[in-house]
């Protein structure tokens, strides 16, 4: 190992034990430690730029922006409402429905976008039954990276791993839907055991639920007609994108500049309410984990995991799995699995069978992320959102339930492997 590599884990470690113990703000840590990579010259200035995923953070910021308009329409307020009304104010069942949305839009559009279209409706509903949406804002973290692992377009990793090996998104729902719809229904069991003392029904919340009216939640139908033309467009555009060529950003920023002109909102207020500390933090880890690519140290660890397996198919399915997965909780997962996807089309051409090893990657790399509050996008930012709205969601919190969820996905990961490509 030499000095550059020793530098930049140094820089890492001293970031992730920053974040962690929450003392210095994150995005001020993230970007601190990017400035590291640049002072110690493990990165030039235009290397850390190449690092930094543009695609991730112009998603999120076109559709940060989206939010902000059709939240002036009271769409969000409004579904908010008729959840609660379905539910009859049960805390419980309400939980259980927003997760099983987000799951299912984390699928069809992709984690990220899914989470700051229900992050809204989450606030507006516990305001109205005066409960916390921490609980809430926890399961959807989990449901999103859940549902977003079962198809090709739900979470990055998979949009690279199913371009490497020719998978369409036809691949993916048959070989990962199944599991996925099994998972998803085990957590949200776990979570309705879990919180089964704090989500309890009243009889006053089913009362005051009953004597709301959803269609007076609707400030501006004008602007509610055009919100859901614009996002029926966006689901279009996430869906078709890679058959039209285009970028997710792509998708995202037109439909973003389609409703700042067509919306007739004030552009400065609604740029203004982008959540760019969280645009920051990104950019900084982005250029921090670029410096342990840019070292070899991810490449290291990669070439380590394939030599101990001496070429076992079923062994190498299993370390690709549980690494990706360990790895994928505090590492970005998209250039971990840019560094394995090059190894495994290597170990296609010795004339091995890979076909496990994708899918293997595809659950470790995506369900990883569930690990801690910084393994995935949508974890930052569904936490940004709570934080904005005065209910921070701590790391070590979030550790806690989040960790022993993950790893308890993967070992039932590594059970339908097992069964798929052992027995």
């Amino acid at each position: 190992m030499n000095t550059q590599q020793i530098i930049a884990i140094a820089i890492f470690a001293i970031v992730m034990l920053l974040i962690i113990s929450e003392k210095i703000d994150r995005t001020v840590v993230a970007l601190s430690g990017a400035a590291l990579m640049f002072v110690f010259k493990i990165l030039t200035f235009e290397e850390g730029i190449s690092h930094i995923d543009f695609n991730t953070l112009f998603v999120l910021i076109g559709m940060m922006i989206v939010v902000s308009i059709v939240k002036k329409s009271g769409l969000f307020e409004y579904v908010a409402i008729l959840t609660a009304k379905i539910s009859k104010g049960d805390p419980s069942k309400i939980m259980v429905y927003f997760m099983i949305i987000t799951a299912f839009l984390s699928a069809v559009l992709d984690n990220v976008t899914t989470v700051l279209l229900i992050g809204p409706m989450t606030l507006v509903i516990s305001d109205i039954l005066s409960i916390n949406p921490i609980p809430f804002l926890i399961t959807q973290i989990l449901a999103s990276n859940i549902g977003g692992t079962s198809t090709l377009i739900g979470d990055p990793p998979n949009i690279m791993i199913g371009s490497a090996a020719g998978l369409s998104f036809g691949d993916f729902i048959v070989n990962l839907g199944p599991i996925i719809v099994i998972i998803l229904a085990i957590v949200i069991v776990i979570f309705k055991i879990f919180y089964r003392k704090q989500l309890v029904k009243s009889e006053e919340s089913e009362k005051l639920i009953a004597n709301l009216d959803e269609k007076k939640a609707i400030q501006d139908k004008t602007l509610l007609v055009k919100s859901i033309l614009v996002l029926i467009m966006i689901l279009i555009g996430f869906m078709s994108h890679s058959k039209l060529g285009i970028e997710s950003s792509v998708v995202a920023l037109s439909g973003a500049c389609i409703l700042l002109l067509i919306g007739k909102q004030d552009p400065h207020e609604i740029i203004y309410s982008v959540e760019w500390p969280t645009i920051a933090f990104f950019a900084g880890l982005f250029i921090i984990v670029g410096g342990l690519s840019n070292t070899g140290v991810i490449s290291m660890l990669a070439n380590l995991l394939i030599t101990e397996t001496h070429g076992n198919v079923v062994l190498t399915m299993f370390l690709i799995l549980w690494i990706s997965a360990i790895v994928s909780s505090f590492l970005d997962n998209i250039p971990f699995v840019a560094t394995l996807i090059p190894l495994i089309l290597t170990m296609q051409t010795q004339g091995m069978d890979v076909m496990p090893l994708w899918w293997a990657t595809s659950l470790g790399a995506c369900l990883g992320g569930n690990g801690t509050l910084i393994g995935a996008s949508a974890n930052v930012v569904l936490a940004s959102v709570g934080q904005k709205h005065g209910y921070p969601i701590t790391f070590i919190d979030y550790l806690k339930i989040g960790f022993p969820i993950m790893i308890l996905t993967i070992i039932i990961s590594s059970a339908y492997l097992l069964i798929k490509f052992a027995i």
